[in-house]
């Protein structure tokens, strides 16, 4: 019979190992660095942050007097004058005001990496809450160095981006004007 230790010795021999099973560089990262997106595949996230507002005034005024007279006078008997005057006027005025704040984070996964370093990305992300629907999209290029230690990215530091935040459901709905409305509103009666 053989010993236990040398049972365990011969297991050893039989299946040496190799380096390459032993370390996998891809896994592995600096014990002082953090996990960035940085290669096809890799998901960051993104921080939409947006505080719009927008007004527009516009004025309008025009204003139009035209007169014309005349004297006609035929000797001592005929003698007519005349006179026509005509004119107008149009004062207009329209403002506008829209205000919008958005605050939503979602994930992002790089689609390409450019030739500069700078990575595509692209994000989505479907929210369903009592009947309501919310859609956040998101795409755009971001620099390596916007990303910051805990693998995040602002909205304003993404270049090209296009964010679309979208809604639909019962309240979505009711917010929109009726059909009665609507007609006015194409023939200008509104």
């Amino acid at each position: 019979m053989r010993s236990p230790a040398l049972m365990l010795l011969g297991l050893l021999a039989a299946a040496p190992a190799l380096a390459d099973d032993l370390y996998k560089g891809s896994n592995w990262t600096a014990l002082a660095s953090d996990r960035k997106a940085s290669a096809v595949g890799d998901l960051l996230t993104v921080l939409i942050i947006t505080n719009n507002t927008a007004s527009n005034t516009v004025a309008k005024g025009t204003k139009r007097d035209t007169a014309m007279s005349g004297n006609v006078t035929f000797g001592n008997t005929f003698d007519k004058s005349a006179g026509l005057s005509f004119g107008g006027s149009y004062d207009g005025q329209g403002s506008t005001t829209r205000a919008d704040r958005i605050a939503a984070q979602l994930s992002a996964t790089v689609d390409q990496v450019l030739p500069n370093g700078d990575l595509m990305i692209s994000g989505w992300q479907q929210l369903k809450v009592n009947g309501e629907t919310t859609n956040v999209k998101v795409s755009g290029r971001v620099r390596p160095s916007d990303i910051d230690g805990g693998n995040q990215v602002l909205s304003s530091r993404i270049a090209d981006a296009q964010i679309d935040y979208d809604g639909k459901g019962f309240a979505s709905r009711s917010a929109k004007p009726g059909i009665v409305t609507r007609i006015f509103r194409f023939l200008g009666l509104m």
